[in-house]
């Protein structure tokens, strides 16, 4: 038994290592981008659509809604990115149920990557609707001597959302290995039905998470005028 999918090597050549991690991501990822170009290359306007198409819409409707939920009220310009990490996290754990497949999200590696692109993807965004001065700005507010906590605050929220997310796919993934080796099938099946949901809980908190982040660097803050500070 291991704890991670990184200590299954498939290939090494030197200190180059093929592990699991790897070959399950590009997998994942594979798969994600040929089935959104098989759903999507013969989409139709009219009134008979594919079901394909329909669950695509759904799911496009869904993710839009939870965005502006948020306070991204312009949701077409995250769903990119946040749709991104959602669909990865959730199709990670939805294919535990292929026999020898094991989540990339319980590598550590890879739900720091996630984390790494939530904090490149704040400063991003933010810079996009405030502007460089604006975004720069948010980290004095409401006084300079913010400064040094606004940035140890940047850092520790994308450790944070890193550890939580490697934490819970791998307890997940430990205990239904410890259960499969001490007690009959049917228990363990049963395990891994919640360990699907645990999974999909975790994809969308995670997304959620990245939304507000992403939600607080692109709020404009507007000057208050002049009758306002006088009442």
């Amino acid at each position: 038994m291991h704890l991670s999918p990184d200590e299954v090597i498939f290939w090494q050549y030197g200190l180059f290592k093929l592990n699991a991690t790897i070959v399950y991501t590009w997998a994942l990822m594979f798969l994600l981008v040929v089935g959104s170009w098989l759903t999507t290359r013969k989409l139709s306007t009219g009134l008979e659509r594919t079901q394909w198409q329909n669950l695509l819409e759904i799911i496009i409707t869904s993710i839009e809604k939870q965005i502006k939920e948020v306070g991204l009220t312009k949701a077409h310009k995250y769903i990119g990115f946040l749709g991104t990490l959602f669909l990865f996290i959730a199709m990670s754990t939805l294919c535990t149920i292929i026999p020898g497949y094991e989540p990339p999200t319980a590598s550590l590696s890879t739900t720091a990557a996630l984390a790494l692109c939530v904090f490149v993807a704040v400063p991003f965004f933010g810079i996009a609707e405030q502007g460089l001065i604006g975004y720069l700005k948010s980290y004095t507010q409401p006084t300079f001597i913010m400064l040094p906590f606004n940035i140890i605050s940047e850092i520790s929220r994308t450790l944070a959302l890193a550890i939580r997310l490697f934490g819970n796919m791998m307890s997940g993934a430990m205990i239904i290995a410890i259960l499969l080796t001490i007690t009959p099938l049917i228990f363990p099946i049963a395990m891994t039905v919640l360990g699907l949901l645990t999974g999909m809980v975790q994809a969308y908190i995670f997304s959620i998470l990245a939304a507000v982040y992403i939600a607080a660097a692109t709020l404009v803050r507007k000057p208050k005028l002049k009758h306002e500070t006088e009442d």
